[in-house]
C-alpha cells in the first residue's frame, strides 16, 4: 500500500505542472514518440551498418558502451545491458517487442534482421520501462520503414554485396521503396551464406581443470576451423501504407527463415561445459577431452529457425480539446526453431534418405532423440491516446500481448505455457522551473499459465519394488507489477548537461524460470523451474553528464542497480546432488547436472565514460574518442556464499580514430578486454585480449541519381586469440580469427 500511495501521489503531481517547452522527437521506440530520456540512450546510424562487415545482432552492438555480447558462435549473438540479459533486455522492432524463443537457451538466435535498418536504438537501464515491462537492463530497438509515416518521394533502393575471408561468407541485400499513386511501398530481400570460421591456433579449451594451463595444457593447437559455426539466413518483407494530414495507415509481412550450426553441444555428457548456470558453477570432466570430442567428430548439429510476422499500425489525429490524437498497431508473430542431428557428410552432400540416419546411428552418438522443436506464437495490440496541451506532452497507453509458447519433441524441458500481458502507462514531458522532466509510470497484469511434471515414487510392501508415477501440476500465476521513471536534466552551462534518473522497475518471473522442469542438452544441465518465484524489483539511479564545445565533446554515466529477488540458476551443490542419486535420478538426469532457479538480491554498480575531439581539416575531419566502461554485479548475501554474479562483462576501453571527408571514410579500432577474474564460485576467469578493426569506404557517382560506396574491413587484424567472458560456451567456442572483407554498396 505504501507503495502504491507513492506512485499516486507523483502521478498527480506530475500531471499537474505546468510547463513551458516542448522536447522535440528524437527516439521512435518510446511509446510518447516525444519522451527523451536520452542520455542513456545510444543511435546507431544506418552508415554504421552499411559499411562494416555483417554480422550476428549482439556482436554488432558489442562496440557500444555498456554492452556486449553473450556469443554461442557467430550466428548467435544475445545483446547484455549493464550486466544484464535474458529478459531484462527486450528486442524491439519498430517500437514492438520481438516475441521469438530466445530465452529459452542461449543458441537461439533473435528474430532480428539489420539489413534494412534505419537506425539501431540502444537504452541502457531502467528508464526503459518507457518502452517495454520488465526492462530492468534496458532494451534495444530496430527501425525500419517497411510501414512509411511519411510519404515517399519517387523510387529509391540499393543492391548490395558483401564477401567474407574467414568464413567464405557471401551477403546480398536488396531493397526498393517507391510511391505509387500514393501508396506508400517497401519491399525487400536479403541472404546471408557463411561457412564454419577459422579461429586462431590453440584458442579451444577442453580442461579448465588447471586455470594456469588455460593457453598451453589441454588445447586443440592445430584446429583452425570451428565446427558447426556455420550459418545461412534468408529474408522477405512487403510493407504499404497510405498517409496524409489525417494520419497513416499501413501493414507489413516479414518472413525469416535460416539454418545454424551449433558448435557445442552438451549431450549429456557430464563434460566441462561452463554454459547454463547463471552462478557460473561448472563440472569439468577430464575424461571429455579425448571421449567427448572424439565422439562427436563429423557429426552435424544445427537448428532451423521460421519466423512470419504480419503488423497492422496506423495513426490518426483528431486534434480535439482532450484527445489530439491516437496511435494503434496489431502484430501477430508466428515462431519455430528446430534443433536436430545429421552426419555431417550427410550435410553437405547427400540429400537422400534421411532414414539412413536410424537409430543405430544416434545410439552411437548417445543421442536416441529425434529433433526438438521450439515455438512461440503471439498476439499484441496497442493503442496510445495522445493528450498533450499547451503546458505538456502527455500520453496514456493501452497495451495487450498473448503468447503460447511451447517445446515439442524429446528435449521438451518445458511444457506449453500461455501468458498475456496488459498496460496501462501514463508519460509525459515538461519543465519544472529550471529543470526538463520526463516521466512514466505503468501498471501490468501478467498471467502465465503452465504445468509441471511432478513424480512420485511409492514403494511395494511386499516386492519391495518401486513405482513411478507422474502427475501433471497445473498452475494459474498472476504477477501484478508496478513501475516508474523520473529523469531531471539541467543545462548548468551553456556546454554542460546534467541528469538524474530515478527508477523503481518491478519485473515477472518468465515462463522458462517458472515451469521449465528437464534436460537441456546446451547447458547439459536438468533444469528446474519454480512456481513459486517472486517478482524481481530494480531500484536504479543514473548520474549523467554530457559535455560539448568547439569539437570536444564528453559524457559519463555512474550508476547502481540493487536488485531485490534477483533470478538465477544455480547448480546443485555436492550434498544435494548426492541426495538425489538413486536409479531414478540416473534415468532420467543420467550425466547432467540438476540446476535450480533460485532468488537472491543483488547488486550492479558501473560506469561508462567517454572523451573524444573532432579535428576539422582542410578536406575532411578528423575524430578521435576515448571510451571505457565496467560493471560489477554481486550477491548480496549474509553469509560466505557471497559472490559476483556470473559472466560479468571484462572492463573494456574503446580507442576510436575516424577519418571522413565528402566522398571517403577511414576509421581504426581498438578494443582492450581486461582479464575477468570477478567470477561466480566455480567459474573459470578468462584473459584479456585486444581486438584491432579497421575499415576504409570510398562513394562513387555513378550517374547523377545512382551512387556506389565499395568498403573494406578488417576484424581482428592482429588474428588474437579471444575468448569472451559473457558467452555462456566462453572455452568451447571462442571468437573468429582475423576477418578480412569487400563490401560495395549501389544506392539509386
Amino acid at each position: 500500500m505504501k507503495k502504491q500511495t507513492q506512485l499516486i501521489i507523483l502521478f498527480f503531481f506530475l500531471g499537474f505542472i505546468n510547463a513551458q517547452d516542448v522536447e522535440e522527437v528524437v527516439v521512435t521506440s518510446s511509446l510518447t514518440d516525444q519522451t527523451q530520456i536520452d542520455n542513456p540512450v545510444h543511435v546507431v546510424s544506418k552508415e554504421d551498418l552499411a559499411n562494416d562487415a555483417s554480422v550476428s545482432f549482439g556482436e554488432a552492438l558489442d562496440n557500444l558502451l555498456g554492452v556486449s555480447n553473450a556469443d554461442f558462435g557467430s550466428a548467435i549473438g544475445q545483446p547484455i545491458i549493464r550486466g544484464m540479459s535474458g529478459s531484462r533486455v527486450k528486442v524491439l522492432s519498430n517500437g514492438m517487442v520481438v516475441r521469438d524463443v530466445s530465452a529459452l537457451g542461449p543458441d537461439h538466435p533473435n528474430n532480428i534482421d539489420l539489413s534494412n535498418a534505419e537506425q539501431v536504438e540502444v537504452v541502457r537501464g531502467p528508464s526503459s520501462l518507457l518502452y517495454s515491462n520488465g526492462t530492468i537492463g534496458g532494451i534495444i530497438n530496430v527501425v525500419d520503414n517497411t510501414i512509411a509515416k511519411t510519404d515517399f518521394t519517387g523510387t529509391s533502393g540499393n543492391f548490395s554485396h558483401e564477401l567474407q575471408e574467414a568464413n567464405d561468407g557471401e551477403v546480398t541485400t536488396f531493397n526498393v521503396q517507391t510511391n505509387q499513386s500514393g501508396l506508400n511501398i517497401s519491399f525487400g530481400l536479403s541472404e546471408a551464406i557463411f561457412d564454419s570460421y577459422e579461429i586462431p591456433g590453440g584458442s579451444i579449451i577442453h580442461d579448465d581443470e588447471h586455470e594456469d594451463h588455460e593457453e598451453e595444457g589441454h588445447e586443440e593447437g592445430d584446429m583452425t576451423v570451428l565446427a558447426n559455426s556455420d550459418y545461412e539466413t534468408s529474408n522477405a518483407r512487403f510493407g504499404v501504407s497510405t498517409t496524409g494530414d489525417w494520419g497513416h495507415l499501413g501493414f507489413s509481412l516479414v518472413s525469416k527463415e535460416g539454418t545454424n550450426g551449433i558448435p557445442y553441444h552438451g549431450e549429456g555428457h557430464g563434460g566441462h561445459d561452463e554454459h547454463g548456470d547463471e552462478d557460473g558453477d561448472e563440472d569439468h570432466d577430464g575424461d571429455h577431452e579425448d571421449e567427448g570430442h572424439d565422439e562427436h567428430e563429423g557429426e552435424r548439429i544445427f537448428a532451423d529457425n521460421t519466423s512470419d510476422v504480419f503488423t497492422l499500425e496506423g495513426s490518426y489525429n483528431l486534434n480535439g480539446e482532450l484527445v489530439k490524437g491516437i496511435d494503434f498497431f496489431m502484430r501477430s508473430s508466428d515462431y519455430s526453431l528446430t534443433e536436430q542431428h545429421a552426419e555431417e557428410e550427410h550435410h553437405d552432400d547427400e540429400h537422400h534418405d534421411e532414414d539412413e540416419h536410424d537409430e543405430d546411428e544416434h545410439d552411437e552418438h548417445g543421442h536416441e532423440e529425434g529433433p526438438t522443436t521450439f515455438e512461440n506464437e503471439a498476439t499484441e495490440f496497442g493503442v496510445v491516446l495522445d493528450l498533450s496541451n499547451d503546458s505538456l506532452n502527455q500520453k496514456v497507453a493501452f497495451n495487450f500481448a498473448e503468447e503460447d509458447m511451447s517445446i515439442i519433441g524429446e528435449e521438451a524441458f518445458m511444457n506449453p505455457v500461455n501468458s498475456e500481458e496488459f498496460t496501462v502507462g501514463y508519460y509525459l514531458n515538461t519543465k519544472l522551473g529550471e529543470f526538463d522532466v520526463d516521466f512514466g509510470v505503468r501498471l501490468d497484469d501478467i498471467t502465465r499459465n503452465g504445468s509441471v511434471v511432478e513424480e512420485h515414487h511409492d514403494e511395494d510392501e511386499h516386492e519391495g519394488e518401486e513405482e513411478h508415477d507422474e502427475e501433471v501440476e497445473l498452475y494459474d500465476l498472476n504477477f501484478s507489477t508496478q513501475s516508474y521513471a523520473v529523469q531531471f536534466s539541467q543545462d548548468w552551462t551553456e556546454n554542460l548537461t546534467v541528469s538524474l534518473v530515478l527508477s523503481n522497475v518491478e519485473r515477472a518471473p518468465g515462463a522458462q524460470e517458472l515451469f521449465m522442469n528437464g534436460p537441456h542438452l546446451v547447458t547439459n544441465r536438468f533444469e528446474v523451474g519454480d512456481v513459486n518465484l517472486g517478482t524481481e524489483v530494480s531500484n536504479n539511479v543514473d548520474f549523467i553528464m554530457n559535455y560539448e564545445n568547439d569539437g570536444a565533446f564528453a559524457s559519463a554515466s555512474f550508476y547502481a542497480n540493487a536488485v531485490d529477488n534477483y533470478i538465477y540458476l544455480m547448480d546443485e551443490s555436492e550434498a544435494d546432488h548426492e541426495d538425489h542419486e538413486d536409479e531414478d535420478h540416473e534415468e532420467h538426469h543420467g550425466d547432467m547436472i540438476r540446476a535450480n532457479y533460485l532468488q537472491q538480491d543483488a547488486e550492479f554498480n558501473g560506469y561508462e565514460l567517454l572523451v573524444g575531439r573532432t579535428i576539422a581539416l582542410p578536406n575532411g575531419s578528423l575524430t578521435v574518442s576515448l571510451g571505457q566502461d565496467s560493471v560489477i554485479g554481486k550477491f548480496n548475501a549474509d553469509s560466505a556464499d557471497e559472490s559476483y554474479v556470473p559472466r560479468l562483462t571484462p572492463k573494456r576501453t574503446f580507442i576510436d580514430v575516424d577519418y571522413s571527408s565528402a566522398d571517403y571514410s577511414a576509421g581504426i579500432s581498438f578494443k582492450d578486454v581486461k582479464p575477468q577474474y570477478k567470477t561466480a564460485m566455480e567459474e573459470s576467469s578468462t584473459e584479456g585480449f585486444m581486438l584491432v578493426d579497421m575499415k576504409v569506404a570510398k562513394e562513387f557517382a555513378l550517374s547523377q541519381d545512382v551512387g556506389m560506396t565499395v568498403s573494406f574491413f578488417a576484424k581482428n587484424l592482429m588474428d588474437e586469440r579471444a575468448r569472451n567472458h559473457t558467452s555462456f560456451v566462453k572455452n568451447q567456442v571462442p571468437l573468429a580469427g582475423r576477418n578480412i572483407g569487400f563490401k560495395f554498396n549501389i544506392t539509386f
